[in-house]
């Protein structure tokens, strides 16, 4: 990438942060004090119908302290960094912690962590890329659409965050961290397509490359065809499939499946299913912060360690999240979420997947997905955006869109082949192939 011209950044430094956290804890009257701090620089270009339609730029701060007297607390925030402001933010908390009821899951204070030692990632030339340098890229983006007489419309957006985390028994954490992405929509007459990339530094998105493979899927479909519905073998673009995983990772949660309210609940006693082979061997998932694609921040907002730890090996569920609350009532350790989702792959192609499938779906996007029974984990949805039906190993015509009824953890136990991985906002996924896939009732969304 060749522009050069730069913003200059204001983001607060790691030691300013920590010093800011330090100085709230000093001047706390509570039994115990918690205070976490967020710092955000984004600036963002937006372009519909071929044009860039907005360019705005953002700086966010916000400091929240949670005073504790014995198992009463309460909390306060602010957006301002001068001293009254903080004061007065300090002061409100614990008036309010003198006089909140008390917390019958109520915990000390988490105790000084040991952390990952690595720096996570952050890219100077992310956090000073100017608005100009933007506007050229979606210049060069909304060519390629108008020269392929579709109307393209998306985003490109870059942002540097900084999070710290202390309290009064010693705990403290800081790290800064870089964030792009670029998200494309083309339509032409009743086909479309939609695709995302994000990575920690600008230059590390594939801009043209995306725009150009999605100019072409919504070239391909339009005049979609009606198929009926029923259950089907689907190859899953990595952006569909990171949508599904994600609601299985959301729903390891060790309260809900030892309380009898999830899918990894055992269904005969209580207890959950750890342990259970659950799903194809081919699924292999890890929350991943380290990531060579994500180099994310080494804790979690809470203060708890976000290191690596194996979650789905050979399709088996080795880990569920645990809070601090329901690692204490179960005798372990507590893991906190399962962010940021990683899953192997291999060296396929999504085209590979393609040409082993005799017949079946391509699904590009899975939208609007949402429960249909949070027990079994059974979801329903569209697809968008480009719906194509797979004959003798090749994509033989676009389909008109369907929804789909599916029980998720099934979709996982019918997986038996896998693309690369890419970087889909917060996860890194490969593309699957899944033996069976249900879809309920074709739809008329575009």
């Amino acid at each position: 990438m060749s522009v050069t011209l730069a913003t200059a950044p204001t983001l607060l430094s790691e030691d300013q942060a920590l010093d800011l956290i330090e100085s709230v804890i000093q001047q706390s009257e509570a039994e115990g004090v918690f205070v976490s701090l967020s710092a955000n620089e984004s600036a963002l270009s937006r372009f519909s119908e071929n044009q860039m339609t907005q360019n705005l730029s953002r700086t966010k701060f916000s400091l929240n302290i949670t005073s504790y007297f014995g198992k009463r607390s309460a909390s306060a925030s602010t957006t301002e960094l001068e001293p009254e402001a903080i004061t007065e933010t300090i002061r409100r908390s614990e008036e309010l912690a003198r006089i909140a009821p008390e917390d019958p899951e109520w915990l000390p204070l988490l105790e000084p962590q040991t952390y990952e030692q690595r720096t996570p990632a952050f890219d100077e030339q992310t956090i000073t890329f100017s608005p100009l340098a933007r506007g050229e890229i979606v210049q060069r983006v909304c060519g390629l659409s108008r020269q392929a007489g579709v109307q393209g419309s998306g985003t490109l957006s870059t942002s540097a965050v900084l999070q710290a985390v202390g309290n009064s028994r010693g705990l403290r954490a800081c790290d800064r961290g870089t964030h792009a992405d670029f998200s494309f929509t083309a339509r032409i007459e009743d086909g479309s397509s939609w695709g995302q990339r994000t990575a920690f530094a600008v230059n590390q998105l594939p801009i043209e490359s995306v725009t150009e493979q999605l100019i072409q899927r919504a070239l391909s479909s339009r005049q979609p065809r009606e198929v009926s519905p029923g259950k089907y073998p689907v190859v899953f673009d990595g952006a569909a499939f990171k949508e599904l995983l994600g609601w299985v990772m959301w729903n390891l949660d060790a309260r809900a499946a030892d309380e009898g309210r999830s899918f990894m609940s055992h269904p005969e006693d209580a207890g959950n299913r750890l342990g259970e082979p659950l799903f194809s061997p081919l699924v292999q998932v890890q929350r991943n912060p380290a990531h060579p694609l994500l180099q994310f921040s080494t804790f979690f907002g809470d203060g708890l360690s976000n290191r690596y730890l194996e979650v789905i090996k050979d399709g088996i569920p080795q880990a569920l999240s645990y809070s601090r609350y329901w690692a204490q009532q179960q005798g372990t350790e507590p893991t906190g979420a399962m962010y940021p989702v990683v899953m192997s792959g291999s060296n396929q192609t999504i085209a590979d997947l393609i040409a082993q499938t005799e017949r079946g779906i391509l699904v590009n996007r899975a939208w609007y997905v949402r429960y249909v029974n949070p027990k079994t984990l059974e979801v329903t949805g569209m697809t968008r955006d480009g719906t194509f039906w797979i004959e003798d190993g090749q994509i033989a015509y676009p389909i008109k869109n369907l929804r789909f009824n599916q029980c998720l953890p099934d979709m996982l136990r019918d997986v038996d082949a896998l693309s690369s991985v890419q970087r889909f906002g917060s996860s890194v996924v490969p593309g699957v192939r899944v033996k069976e896939f249900k879809f309920s009732s074709v739809t008329d969304s575009v």
